[in-house]
């Protein structure tokens, strides 16, 4: 495995001052925010596509720093009920393809978004109960009419131009939010869909990154490595059910910290072992989101935590001592 990074935390640097700092700290790959959430600060693909000068520089500036490009990303919701916003996450999507095209790049990340609960909706509606009944139906409106439909044809537009794995963020809000709905949505359009996976949003969930990995053999396609710590006073008052800001540490139920501070070496540990057992190899890909430490410090955490426990040599090919 190699040790990456999502460069949108340092957003407010270029490019090359990013990768200086990461080429610094001993990692080897990036992935590079091209619309949607990440934004568009290191990689803009309407300037990218157009100007074969600055895609050549975008390009050598990666070389000059020995960094890999692991992954695009373009998270984003391309079936928002409201068509004009759908339609910006849309376009966003499709030029992440169209770049990951002439970069050689195989993978870009991405939410499978959440429609509204009707056609005349004009917000998502996340169903995750199975009464009332109306749930049920908003259910089967948003995968059947929907989801489904939108994913087999943007895999077929992602094959066509060489991205074989659209790597999903299993998280909370949209339809794919844990491995059950990650296999529901690739069952139904194929094995272009597979998982990006986050153990911050299963952690607060309830779910075993290691029970979900493995679940989830094959279908790996990438990885964020980001930890979440479970308050376990405000769980016990108030369930893992929360829409107090993030900001609100103190009185949250869980909030997303750097890796090593929600859980243990072991905890992650188990977690890389049961990733090369799945047959997952790449990148570790760390997302600083911890609202308690700096970008700079977090990452600098992460790092060091991580490369006391990855595994980067591949696998043997038979056991030494058999």
């Amino acid at each position: 495995m190699k040790l990456g990074v999502l460069t949108n935390l340092f957003g407010q640097m270029t490019l090359e001052e990013a990768l200086t700092v990461f080429e610094g700290l001993g990692i080897e790959a990036v992935e590079i925010g091209c619309g949607g959430y990440p934004g568009k600060a290191h990689c803009d693909p309407a300037v990218l596509l157009s100007d074969d000068k600055a895609l050549e520089a975008f390009k050598n500036t990666l070389k000059k720093h020995n960094m890999d490009l692991a992954a695009l990303s373009v998270h984003g919701n391309a079936v928002h009920p409201n068509k004009e916003i759908a339609q910006a996450f849309h376009q966003d999507w499709q030029n992440a393809v169209l770049l990951a095209e002439k970069l050689g790049v195989d993978t870009i990340v991405t939410f499978s978004g959440c429609p509204g609960g009707s056609p005349e909706d004009k917000t998502p509606n996340w169903a995750t109960c199975a009464w009332p009944g109306d749930f049920l139906d908003v259910l089967d409106y948003q995968w059947n009419d929907v989801l489904i439909p939108y994913w087999k044809e943007q895999g077929a537009f992602a094959l066509s131009h060489g991205v074989t794995k659209i790597a999903f963020e299993m998280h909370p809000g949209f339809c794919v939010y844990n491995p059950e709905t990650l296999l529901k949505l690739r069952a139904a359009v194929g094995d272009v869909i597979g998982a990006n996976f986050d153990p911050s949003h299963l952690i607060w969930q309830g779910i075993n990154p290691v029970a979900a990995i493995r679940e989830l053999h094959g279908a790996i396609y990438h990885f964020h490595a980001k930890d979440t710590k479970i308050d376990l006073i405000n769980t016990a008052k108030f369930g893992v059910l929360d829409t107090k800001h993030y900001s609100d540490e103190l009185h949250r139920s869980w909030i997303f910290r750097s890796v090593g501070y929600g859980n243990g070496q072991d905890y992650w540990r188990d977690m890389i072992s049961a990733l090369r057992l799945a047959g997952y190899d790449k990148v570790m890909s760390i997302e600083h989101e911890d609202s308690l430490m700096t970008p700079m410090e977090g990452l600098t955490h992460a790092v060091e935590f991580l490369k006391a426990s990855i595994i980067k040599e591949p696998k043997p090919g038979t056991m030494s001592w058999a």
